[in-house]
């Protein structure tokens, strides 16, 4: 049996907000010790999985459209962030978009000759009867949505039906529980297997506590995909959170002058 590929795994922050710690828990922050509703500050990334022949990239972040929209701070833009590890968007031809909220799949534009990775259940989800419902497509927006349908039409998606290795060492894994489609990412790295977890779990708070973020579509996939998580990983220290500040305390600057832009996470 051939070996594995080692593959090298950057965290890209891109933009910031800082929230609640009552906006971000299912259960409102009151299970707290802390009686006072405290900041919560939350962290935007897209993540490098960069082989010896290949890069793929995950997520897309948004766009400064976007930013403004929603009243986040924008850093710098996914491109941007990436080029400083020397990945260039406009050459990338694989993302795997974990998930179709605006913040995962709004920079379309960053990856123009990119082919997109996806769940069955995250297309018929979004493009389906519950985004009829306000209190779940809040954190859809339209146009990326038909931006993704563009690009079916296109040939430029890639739909998988549960779990898939696209490539020796790296394979995607439908957890659900956030929304219907949810996929996580599992890497072979010179630490060992790694979950790119992204909103499977936003803080490593939830994750360790069981506790979910406050958006959930169906709370049984949501614990379950803890379980499936810890699973795929070899140590809990490879299980990577979709926005938690700590991700920069707990790992590397890619490179001096790089902290708080871009993070190694293959190296703990």
């Amino acid at each position: 049996m051939a070996e594995l590929p080692n593959y090298q795994v950057y965290a890209v922050r891109y933009a910031k907000r800082v929230g609640m710690r009552s906006e971000m828990f299912f259960d409102g922050g009151y299970r707290d010790v802390d009686p006072h509703n405290a900041p919560a500050p939350m962290d935007y990334f897209v993540w490098a999985v960069v082989g010896p022949d290949k890069t793929w990239v995950v997520d897309t972040g948004f766009s400064p459209v976007d930013a403004d929209k929603r009243k986040r701070e924008m850093l710098r833009t996914p491109a941007e962030g990436l080029a400083e590890v020397g990945v260039d968007a406009d050459t990338v031809e694989d993302v795997i978009v974990t998930h179709l909220h605006y913040d995962h799949i709004g920079g379309f534009d960053f990856f123009p000759n990119a082919r997109f990775h996806v769940q069955d259940d995250e297309m018929a989800y979004a493009t389906g009867r519950w985004m009829t419902e306000p209190s779940i497509a809040h954190a859809f927006e339209a146009e990326h949505i038909a931006q993704m349908v563009h690009r079916v039409f296109d040939r430029r998606v890639v739909f998988h039906d549960g779990d898939a290795e696209l490539a020796p060492g790296i394979s995607v894994h439908w957890v659900g529980g956030h929304t219907k489609g949810l996929q996580v990412v599992r890497v072979h790295t010179q630490a060992g297997w790694m979950v790119l977890a992204s909103d499977a779990m936003h803080y490593y708070e939830n994750f360790e506590d069981r506790r979910p973020f406050w958006i959930v579509f169906d709370m049984g996939d949501y614990l379950g995909a803890y379980d499936t998580i810890a699973a795929l990983a070899d140590d809990p220290k490879l299980i990577i959170p979709g926005h938690d500040p700590l991700v920069c305390e707990r790992f590397p600057a890619a490179k001096p002058g790089l902290e708080g832009v871009v993070h190694r996470l293959d190296v703990i």
